[in-house]
């Protein structure tokens, strides 16, 4: 290990040990020549791959214009056009945006905003949800006890609800959403009751939980229960928005429309940016000062994610994101039927995962950091999650192709052969 490697801090984990010289589209390359097809995509960030020529572009032009304007002292182009786009593309009734650099602040924003508008402490997550690292998002987060441990006490008023899991309750879709809106009323009839709870704040698919998406019955009914309670929906589409889901929005799905919508990652093509959204009805209840932030609102991140907001329209990403994604989808149930391991598949769009168990059916990270390994050997990038590292998650960039979806599904296929051969 160098001795600039030892200078990071050792409480950064890093699932590989590369070293990344550049990146081209679905491509990662090390110092020393290797390639990787890239199917983390910066942990969903790289929505139209590694350096896509239209959103360098803009960056540079940016660059050389304005590298920042700090958007409490002054407005600037990049900043207005952007809040012109998201204008267009978010649902009816979202009108008034608040530009921030990470997903964790645009949680932290709404939490403020939810309080000071309704007068109420309280917020109703939803186990396995992942809504940051900050002690407010952090609050609200539990899919995985390694990002909240040693760091007690946490935010009060954060109330946990049971996700609709079909594969953890063991029940089909339509039970599944039952069983949790009856749990849902019990809490706020019992102990997060309306007058209390300022907000439900809910990602439409998990994803640090492995990927697994809500039944739209469940969404609807949530909806449907915010609006008799006098509760404000956040939708947090971080990670599942931007197309990834196979829709714009992956909300969509269930015909529903969120009081609050959170976006970030993929928006902006790798440039630090975050988005939270609400009617300015709403936006006009937070009190004035409580957004900000020294870097929100950077230009060369907001020309960013314009220009990836054009590649994604003018590349028709979220119809190959549907079309790629059904196609990784059926390689992935094909391999489930040959190997009893693979005990789940799920997922919407390009964002897909494989739940592995042991011979006991017990969850088995163990193996999933070995087959990791073996596939990076074969020159395939994976990520890894679940509450034991057991998910397998798959993350290509919405410009992959099907040639290159079917390379990763063989590099995988060959990787997990060679996994339960040394086990």
């Amino acid at each position: 290990m160098s001795q600039a490697a030892t200078a990071l801090s050792p409480l950064l984990t890093q699932s590989t040990a590369i070293q990344a010289s550049r990146g081209e589209g679905c491509y990662l390359y090390d110092d020393n020549g290797g390639r990787y097809l890239d199917f983390t995509s910066g942990i969903g960030v790289l929505s139209t791959g590694h350096c896509h020529p239209d959103v360098v572009a803009a960056i540079q032009r940016q660059a050389a214009t304005l590298i920042h304007g700090q958007y409490a002292i002054v407005r600037h182009d990049s900043l207005m056009s952007l809040v012109e786009r998201l204008d267009d593309i978010t649902p009816a009734g979202i009108d008034s945006f608040f530009i921030s650099n990470a997903g964790t602040e645009a949680v932290e924003a709404a939490i403020r905003l939810v309080r000071q508008a309704t007068r109420k402490p309280n917020i109703i997550a939803f186990r396995g949800a992942f809504h940051g690292r900050t002690m407010g998002s952090l609050s609200l987060t539990s899919s995985n006890a390694k990002v909240r441990q040693g760091t007690q006490p946490m935010m009060g008023g954060a109330i946990v609800a049971p996700y609709p899991d079909p594969h953890w309750y063991g029940l089909d879709e339509e039970a599944t959403a039952a069983f949790c809106l009856r749990e849902f009323d019990q809490i706020v009839e019992t102990y997060s009751t309306p007058s209390e709870t300022a907000a439900v704040i809910i990602e439409p698919v998990q994803g640090e939980s492995g990927y697994v998406p809500a039944p739209a019955a469940f969404l609807k009914g949530l909806r449907e229960r915010c609006d008799a309670h006098g509760l404000v929906l956040i939708i947090d589409e971080v990670q599942c928005g931007n197309g990834r889901s196979g829709r714009f929005w992956a909300h969509e799905a269930a015909g529903i429309t969120p009081d609050i919508l959170i976006t970030a990652k993929g928006i902006a093509s790798g440039m630090p940016l975050s988005v939270m959204g609400a009617s300015r009805s709403l936006m006009e209840q937070g009190w004035p000062g409580s957004q900000g932030g020294t870097y929100g609102g950077n230009a060369i991140a907001c020309a960013a994610a314009v220009a990836t907001l054009d590649v994604i329209e003018h590349e028709n990403l979220v119809d190959n994101a549907a079309a790629r994604g059904a196609q990784l989808r059926a390689g992935l149930e094909r391999l489930q039927e040959r190997y009893p391991e693979f005990d789940d598949v799920r997922g919407v769009g390009l964002m897909q995962a494989v739940h592995v168990v042991d011979d006991s059916g017990r969850p088995d990270g163990e193996r999933v950091g070995r087959l990791l390994a073996a596939a990076e050997e074969r020159g395939l990038l994976l990520l890894r999650c679940g509450s034991a590292g057991q998910v397998v998650r798959w993350v290509p960039p919405l410009i992959a192709s099907e040639q290159q979806v079917d390379e990763a599904l063989a590099s995988f296929e060959a990787a997990w052969e060679a996994v339960r051969r040394d086990a």
